[in-house]
């Protein structure tokens, strides 16, 4: 059976700028309430614990606020920074389970089905994730059950904390209906009626129910009771292949980050090599005490089990880290791996399977420098138009569908193409000649050598509208740069003919 932690701020957009480190500044000790335009002025969108304590309440306007509560500090709402921050809570969530999905604007819910031996239990998993989260100086209720809408209805409306499996139905009789999270008019209508509580609604016969309040209803009681599976959309897709270690106490230096990456690499390149497979992608996050996460990754060209490779990839990235307060956890995750069978390496043939796994580590290494992007391959492609006969892949994919198998080695083709042709504005001595002069650039070039021309028709097949006759020419000037220039159109038709510069050699 599945088990979920359903986590509520109830002051979340007031409370969630706060840190540990900031607790003995001034304002820190002030009630806050964020505020936002709204009919008739600015009021009080939410407010944190200590201005609830004092009777400030959302919708209140902030003159009123003030004079009941002159000490109190006032912001700005922003719902794109608290959806922001509540981002990176989840992400800081992920040492304790990779399924966590956010859950409204003030919640989140945690998948932690198999995650609870590695913390001791269920119970000491809740309240040492409530304890770091109060610690965060953030007012949360935490519950667990088998449902998320059970954990949910536990969460907001019951007193929070474990739920034993199968005991929902009980526990969540004696709450009020508001726990199904219904429509408000729905809801109102069940309380007109007298249905106030949930037993009541479990206690009559599913028809009469679904004929009288519609399918919402009866979804939400086969969601609490988990009769029929709720659809959750993880923030972070969950990595198949995840090691986490968590520190004894905080850990700040160089050297035991280092070793606690190494630690956590050879466990996953083990659980790697039982599955056949390599790691293309790795993610290394360490858990900061202040509640912060910093994430770095590498990549391989080629799937790798190769400590030694591997370790020297995340060498170049590791000073990023910053330690803050000191490092609680680690986690090392693949998000992406290929098959990678068993290899043996010294039979006829190794010097070439050196060469080529030489070569895959020195893609890495540049990759790493310069950017996945940066580092990648040319393929040929069946077209003669010049900026459509090449397309680029990664280093090592194999051939796409459009590879023609060869490059086009008949004429030559300059070593440099420029995106898209550049107009240039040329003299010939006869409209048909090849050019003399070209301005380029608001650069004057004198033509001493010319070569062409090579006529390149468009490609009809294709229902390219705007493509038109070319001639390539071949020229070079007096200081003997050369260059690939091309006439567009043929005189004598309806359009004139308008000159490009496209390569350099």
């Amino acid at each position: 059976m599945r088990r979920w932690v359903s986590l509520w701020f109830p002051h979340w957009p007031a409370e969630h700028w706060r840190r540990p480190s900031d607790a003995g500044s001034p304002d820190q000790a002030r009630p806050l309430a964020l505020i936002a335009p709204a009919q008739g002025g600015l009021r009080v969108a939410t407010v944190d614990a200590r201005a609830a304590a004092e009777g400030i309440a959302p919708g209140l306007p902030i003159a009123d606020a003030r004079a009941l509560l002159p000490s109190l500090q006032v912001r700005e709402s922003d719902p794109h920074a608290d959806a922001g921050a509540l981002d990176r809570l989840a992400r800081w969530c992920t040492r304790y389970t990779p399924i966590v999905a956010r859950d409204g604007a003030d919640g989140l819910l945690l998948d932690i089905t198999g995650c609870a031996h590695l913390f001791g239990g269920e119970a000491a998993l809740l309240a040492g994730l409530t304890q770091r989260l109060q610690g965060f100086r953030l007012t949360v209720r935490a519950a667990l059950a088998d449902t998320p809408a059970s954990a949910w209805a536990w969460s907001h409306i019951g007193p929070g904390g474990v739920l034993p499996e199968g005991s929902a139905r009980s526990a969540l009789a004696p709450l009020p209906v508001t726990g199904l999270r219904l429509p408000d008019a729905l809801t109102g209508e069940l309380m007109r009626m007298g249905l106030r509580r949930i037993g009541d609604l479990l206690a009559l016969p599913r028809a009469p129910l679904a004929a009288r309040f519609g399918e919402v209803l009866t979804r939400r009681l086969d969601l609490l009771l988990g009769r029929e599976a709720e659809p959750i959309a993880p923030l972070h897709p969950a990595s198949p292949f995840r090691q986490h270690l968590a520190c004894a106490e905080p850990i700040a230096t160089c050297g035991d980050i280092d070793r606690g990456l190494a630690h956590l690499l050879e466990l996953l390149l083990g659980d790697l090599d039982r599955a056949d497979q390599g790691l293309r992608r790795c993610a290394f996050s360490v858990f900061i005490v202040d509640g912060g996460v910093q994430r770095i990754e590498i990549g391989t060209a080629r799937p790798s089990r190769d400590r030694r490779h591997l370790l020297r990839l995340f060498a170049d990235k590791l000073e990023r880290i910053d330690p803050g307060f000191g490092i609680e956890a680690m986690l090392l995750e693949a998000p992406l791996t290929e098959a990678l069978p068993p290899a043996q390496a010294a039979l006829d043939g190794g010097q070439q399977e050196a060469e080529e796994t030489a070569l895959a580590q020195l893609v890495d290494r540049l990759q790493q420098r310069l950017g996945r992007q940066a580092v990648v391959r040319l393929e040929p492609v069946e077209s003669h138009i010049p900026e459509r006969a090449v397309t680029v892949m990664p280093v090592f994919a194999p051939p796409g569908p459009r590879g023609s198998g060869g490059w086009m080695a008949e004429q030559p083709r300059p070593v440099r193409l420029l995106p898209s042709p550049e107009p240039i504005e040329v003299t010939a001595m006869l409209p048909d000649e090849p050019p003399l002069t070209f301005r380029w650039r608001r650069v004057l070039h004198r033509v001493a050598l010319t070569e062409g021309p090579e006529r390149i028709a468009p490609e009809w097949w294709q229902d390219r509208a705007g493509t038109r006759l070319r001639d390539y020419y071949w020229v070079e000037d007096r200081e003997g740069r050369r260059y690939w220039l091309f006439r567009e159109g043929a005189y004598g038709g309806d359009h004139v003919p308008r000159w490009y510069m496209h390569g350099l050699f």
